[in-house]
């Protein structure tokens, strides 16, 4: 006789990592390697879920960073570091929160070990991203989307 409960019990599994895009750009070589002003550093984060199956899910960590003197770009690497994810039995509440904050946890070292490497090997300083906390920028979002609702919901009222 089987377990019943063994067929409810969460499940929540990598089963792939990989780069699904990599973008360097290097657009004012070779003069910018000649200027002596330190860059500003610019870095944009976004996630992306979507299903692929039953109970599983590709979730897409973009990483952008650019490099900037004045208004001149130094470079620009962009990195989609994706990962395949398998969840199953888990609380349709707790799935977003899943998706939104513990696989960009997973996903975030192996993004910035490829940042690293190609700003490294298109010829500057490696730039080390300091550690995201994706709950919050989760939590962040989750107002901004209530603040939204509560305007449109205020200005139909009226």
């Amino acid at each position: 006789m089987t377990d019943m409960s063994d067929q409810e019990n969460p499940v929540f599994a990598i089963e792939k990592l990989y780069v699904k895009d990599l973008s360097v750009e290097v657009p004012n070589a070779p003069q910018i390697f000649l200027e002596r002003d330190a860059p500003q550093i610019g870095i944009q984060l976004q996630t992306r879920a979507q299903g692929v199956g039953e109970g599983v899910f590709e979730v897409t960590l973009t990483t952008t960073v650019t490099s900037k003197i004045g208004e001149k770009t130094v470079f620009l690497v962009e990195v989609g570091q994706a990962g395949i994810f398998r969840v199953q039995n888990v609380p349709e509440e707790n799935m977003d929160p899943l998706l939104s904050i513990a696989c960009p946890n997973i996903l975030f070292p192996y993004a910035r070990e490829v940042v690293s490497d190609a700003v490294s090997r298109a010829g500057f300083p490696p730039v080390l991203l300091q550690p995201v906390n994706f709950e919050a920028l989760y939590m962040s979002r989750l107002q901004e989307q209530e603040s939204a609702q509560n305007a449109s919901s205020q200005s139909t009222i009226q």
